[in-house]
């Protein structure tokens, strides 16, 4: 065969896969986008159908409030006597009033216990320790030595448990009176004051914790809260932390209801206590125990729960 024609041979095969390379590009090209689009057109239809269904469950929401308004309604009725709020208005500091600070321990008997207990007891002041269940036999010296010292012993809950307390008025009671018991037998006081978990503002309960406070006036028990937080409940207080928190709070007070902390964790706390009491000494507070005089600081007030 003539060279001649092995060449123009030659140019033809090369040009037939030019050809053939330009069509399977293009090929290549039509079937990727048409799955980019399909795939598009797959994700377009789960949104939509994801929309469709918020959008149902949002008209379910504004049904149900709708038909709950009457029930709404009855539970507001049932609370109708029930204040929320601390009134803070006959308590304000105006000059020359004597302020009086009552130092309050949310108090899980412990080894720091009886350090605080020997820095008052240098002091010469008396505090209030709300405390929680513990049969050993050092929180038993505890708690006689609470009450022996002349301090008010209150009570925080016997099992300090959230979940059992409040789950039934009827839970709650009988943790109250297994504790309220219990500290009898061990110190021969009856106890008469207590501090909610979490306040009686907490936003733990399931139940209004309107009828939890209507158990504690049926049984003639005063519950506190507080109006001022030393903030020791935080990983990196410091003592400087804890007084300067509790003296810029009881500034603004004629009675102040100071909520620390005494459990293992709570050692800053432990700490602060002497700096404490003389930074509030030299602001003229008088330092004093809870008892039938002093001004209840209470975020619910429920005269009655029908």
């Amino acid at each position: 065969m003539p060279e001649k024609d092995i060449d123009t041979i030659n140019r033809q095969q090369q040009r037939r896969k030019r050809i053939n390379r330009i069509k399977n590009g293009i090929i290549i090209t039509i079937a990727s986008w048409m799955l980019i689009s399909i795939a598009t057109i797959i994700i377009l239809v789960v949104q939509v159908v994801g929309l469709n269904q918020k959008y149902k469950k949002i008209n379910a929401m504004v049904t149900s409030l709708d038909t709950s308004e009457t029930e709404d309604t009855e539970q507001n009725d049932k609370y109708a006597n029930v204040v929320t709020g601390i009134d803070t208005e006959d308590n304000m500091y105006q000059e020359g009033d004597q302020r009086k600070g009552y130092l309050t321990f949310d108090c899980i008997p412990n080894e720091n216990t009886n350090v605080i207990l020997d820095a008052l007891k240098e002091l010469n002041v008396k505090a209030t320790f709300f405390v929680t269940g513990d049969d050993s036999e050092e929180a038993k010296a505890i708690y006689r030595r609470i009450v022996n010292e002349g301090h008010t012993l209150g009570m925080l809950s016997y099992s300090n448990s959230y979940s059992k307390i409040y789950s039934s008025t009827d839970s709650f009671l009988e943790d109250m009176q297994k504790l309220q018991d219990y500290l009898r037998e061990v110190t021969g006081v009856t106890c008469k004051y207590y501090r909610f978990l979490g306040g009686s503002f907490n936003e733990i309960s399931d139940l209004n914790m309107a009828e939890f406070v209507h158990v504690l006036n049926e049984n003639q028990i005063v519950y506190y809260d507080w109006n001022v937080n030393a903030g020791d409940t935080g990983a990196s207080y410091t003592v400087d932390d804890v007084v300067m928190n509790v003296t810029q709070g009881v500034s603004h007070y004629k009675n102040s209801v100071i909520r620390l902390h005494d459990s293992n964790h709570n050692q800053k706390t432990t700490e602060a206590i002497t700096t404490l009491v003389n930074a509030l000494k030299e602001a003229d507070v008088d330092v004093l125990p809870i008892d039938e005089s002093t001004y209840k600081v209470q975020y619910i007030k429920a005269d009655s729960v029908d």
